[in-house]
């Protein structure tokens, strides 16, 4: 029972020390959320966003999207018609220049609410996209990661400087 104290009074120190409020990362979650819901028609989020602050390294958000729902595999048409398929790829391909812009703004919103990272700490953004067997995800990517320096993704905010010059971006 000592351990348990013990624990608790060290996990309880940690947090009460973290420059960063569980709130402020949960207002990040949430403007992410709405944005991710822009991006399609469909109103169901697939998942909803997650925040963490890493003491020393900055906060990184995570979430996921597909970026076009549509209608898979059923008793009555246990085959996805090629048509279908073709259709939902063109539609996936025409939505990601919009989500790689989305993910920029979301960097610079991110780091202009949240005032207690330091500017040199980074904001991180990964956005994992789902595809399901039927479909052709060939030459797309799989997740997307952007991140930046805080005090720089302000500096893009405010237009100082290019956000293309501050976010390095990765796509597997």
């Amino acid at each position: 029972m000592k351990r348990a104290w013990i624990l608790f009074a060290t996990v309880a120190a940690l947090l009460a020390s973290s420059p960063v409020k569980r709130a402020s990362v949960i207002a990040v979650e949430k403007s992410i959320d709405q944005r991710m819901k822009q991006l399609t028609a469909d109103d169901r989020p697939l998942a909803f966003a997650r925040g963490v602050y890493l003491d020393g390294y900055g906060a990184v958000f995570t979430t996921e999207v597909n970026l076009a729902v549509s209608a898979g595999p059923s008793p009555f048409q246990p085959v996805v018609p090629k048509e279908a398929v073709a259709k939902i790829r063109k539609t996936k391909l025409e939505r990601l220049p919009a989500l790689r812009q989305s993910m920029k703004e979301m960097l610079m919103s991110a780091a202009a609410s949240l005032d207690e990272v330091p500017a040199k700490e980074q904001i991180a953004i990964g956005v994992s996209l789902v595809y399901f067997s039927y479909e052709d995800a060939s030459g797309m990517p799989g997740q997307i990661l952007m991140q930046g320096e805080r005090g720089k993704l302000i500096d893009a905010k405010l237009g100082r400087v290019s956000i293309d010059s501050v976010v390095k971006a990765q796509e597997f």
